[in-house]
């Protein structure tokens, strides 16, 4: 292979991304080697097994890959706003596209509610860390090396072009020749590893570790979807897994699962594919549904309305994810009796989502409701998830749906849908629990401005995509042509796609501006909260808690606090030592191996595939032969440590 073959070449775009590329990591290196900081980085953060740091390096790769997606969808626009736009060509429009739709889902979505759930859902529940945290740490590990192997095809080998579903035939050799669909298979194969991992220590965790009088109708509703999302992953992502695995053997070992020929089924793919990906529309819904219930409950100063209501909703809501995937291929050919089945299930899964709709309305009548920039996130969540709620329902119509399919109509659909519910709740999540994380809060003036600018650009660049969907702009186009008479409403769909980015750069901005002005909190619950996470100190001790908390109600902390139990007496206490897990170098290792073996398959190299699958054989042997012993923090230690995130003198 040349070397203008192994890396991308002629694009300026490219080129830029590159030379940026290795100037940030020129830069990253130096800072590191300034400051004597590699020790640090590798004993504190990259060999951690703490809940708490891998949430931080969760999210903090997540709002890396929505920098890069977002960067994504603006060159789309950019390529949109005017009619026979050279901007971007052909080929390089397909490549934005795919890549810009797996980025993020898989791995902005995802990680960012993944991390949320790391931070939150052990203080909630009253652990001290999760069932297996070296298996938490894999779990990252694993995801990290997927998303850097997905992300690498944009410089080296060239990004997959056959969208972010992958249709078949259209990813096969055939159609797309290369590594870069290759990038694509290997990238979430690695990644979803560590996403089913996650789904299962997720689930012991909940179902094995709650705090004494925690029964599971007293769980936090972010806990309770966070069990439900969990069950969802678990019987979905090996679906993925397998369909995965199927078009590799099929690209590099030369089977026939999918193909045209040799008696393979090009649809079997589009139905493992939607099997999987229907159950993750709402693994990446759900975690949002019990975020906004925490910060709609806080801020309204009440208990959530329809506590059980809420919970089976949520079981009904997995219940039917399974049985509506059919509704992304109506047009597809099935006949008329399957279209009908799958069109009143589609209905019906709409059903408990308008019950949490009132409920969270509910919650907040006659409350005393507190606004600030987490509680605007959930405020602007309803309306505009019921808009994208009712346009579903409106696809779920198979006979409509023939019409609004394939149109913009549905591009605006579900972005409704995902940003409104998901990135909306990441925002939120990350407003409401940062002091928690970090020990400060986000500035509220600035988060506001950032708020107005994203939630107006998103109505502004999607609101007029359904507009443009009636007038039957097809989607998966690079150009249109004057005479469509579609330019003025992409015109200004561009002009809301530019302030929606604008708004993200001010959250950033705030998150810098945070870190080196805003006032340390001196309270581990700056909100005044319901739930336990609140009763840590900020930032929270590595054990969380000196003494495991005893739950007596739905909201343990509020009662706490009524019954002036809220802090805890460290002389009249009786504390006992701590028992906390090792940290290890086993994991980012291993998924540096399986890397290795990615990339090797993504280019045929079998000889690089094979040494790193023995790699991570290897550690994976090593690390059975380790005795994993943890270690004990004695009560002076744990008394030392308290009075000292607490400010009080030792």
């Amino acid at each position: 292979m040349k070397l203008d073959e192994f890396f991308v070449t002629g694009e300026p775009l490219i080129y830029g991304a590159q030379v940026s590329i290795v100037l940030t990591m020129i830069g990253v290196v130096f800072v590191l080697t300034k400051y004597h900081k590699w020790t640090w980085l590798w004993k504190e953060w990259l060999t951690t097994v703490d809940h708490k740091k891998l949430g931080v390096m969760y999210i903090l790769s997540a709002v890396l890959m929505l920098f890069r997606a977002g960067v994504d969808a603006m060159l789309m626009r950019a390529q949109l706003t005017f009619p026979e736009s050279g901007f971007l060509d052909s080929q390089h429009y397909n490549e934005i596209f795919t890549t810009h739709g797996t980025i993020m889902i898989i791995f902005m979505a995802m990680p960012f509610l993944i991390g949320l759930m790391n931070i939150v859902v052990p203080l909630q529940i009253g652990a001290r860390d999760m069932a297996f945290p070296f298996l938490n740490s894999v779990s990252f590990w694993t995801f990290f090396m997927g998303a850097m192997l997905f992300n690498v095809s944009f410089v080296i080998g060239g990004s997959p072009s056959a969208g972010w579903t992958s249709y078949v035939p259209l990813a096969n050799n055939d159609f797309s020749p290369g590594p870069g669909q290759n990038f694509y298979l290997l990238g979430i194969q690695v990644a979803g590893i560590g996403t089913l991992l996650t789904g299962i220590n997720f689930l012991v965790t909940i179902l094995r570790m709650r705090a004494p009088g925690m029964t599971l109708m007293r769980m936090p509703m972010f806990t309770w979807s966070t069990a439900i999302t969990c069950i969802l992953i678990i019987f979905a992502f090996p679906v993925l897994t397998v369909a995965l695995a199927m078009m590799t053997m099929d690209r590099i070992f030369g089977s026939h699962f999918f193909t045209l020929m040799n008696d393979g089924m090009p649809m079997l793919w589009a139905n493992l594919f939607w099997i999987w990906g229907h159950p993750e529309v709402y693994i990446v819904i759900l975690p949002a549904f019990g975020i906004f219930s925490e910060i709609i409950s806080t801020f309204s100063r009440k208990n959530l309305f329809g506590y059980k209501a809420m919970v089976y909703s949520m079981v009904v809501i997995a219940l039917l994810s399974f049985i509506v995937w059919v509704h992304h291929f109506f047009t597809m050919g099935a006949d008329a009796s399957v279209n009908s089945f799958f069109s009143v299930t589609t209905m019906a899964i709409s059903i408990p989502t308008g019950v949490k709709i009132f409920n969270w309305l509910f919650t907040m009548y006659k409350g005393r409701i507190k606004i600030n920039t987490a509680m605007l996130w959930a405020l602007a969540f309803i309306p505009n998830f019921v808009i994208g709620g009712v346009t579903g329902v409106m696809l779920s119509m198979a006979a409509a749906d023939y019409q609004y399919h394939n149109t913009y109509f549905l591009v605006s659909h579900f972005h409704y849908v995902l940003i409104s519910g998901t990135v909306f709740s990441c925002f939120a999540g990350l407003y409401y629990w940062y002091p928690k994380m970090f020990g400060h809060k986000l500035n509220e003036k600035i988060g506001k401005v950032s708020f107005w600018l994203f939630v107006i650009g998103f109505n502004v660049c999607f609101f007029p995509m359904y507009f443009l969907g009636f007038a039957g702009m097809p989607r998966r186009v690079h150009t249109y042509t004057e005479e469509s008479g579609f330019f003025e409403l992409n015109f200004v769909a561009s002009i809301g796609g530019a302030l929606m980015a604008l708004g993200f750069i001010v959250l950033v901005y705030n998150i810098y501006y945070s870190v080196r002005y805003s006032e340390r909190i001196t309270t581990g619950d700056p909100w005044d909260g319901r739930t336990l996470e609140w009763a840590t100190p900020a930032p929270v001790p590595f054990y969380n808690f000196a003494k495991t908390p005893e739950v007596q109600g739905l909201d343990p902390y509020w009662d706490m606090k009524k019954q002036g139990k809220a802090e805890l007496d460290l002389d009249k206490e009786e504390l006992e030592p701590i028992h906390m897990p090792d940290y290890s170098s086993v994991p980012i290792i291993m998924s540096t191996f399986l890397f290795i073996s990615g990339f090797g398959l993504v280019f045929e190299w079998m000889w690089m595939a094979i040494l790193g699958a023995v790699g991570t054989i290897i550690t994976m042997i090593i690390r059975s032969f380790d005795p994993d012993e943890g270690y004990h923090v004695e009560v002076e230690e744990i008394k030392e440590t308290e009075r000292k995130v607490r400010g009080e003198e030792a």
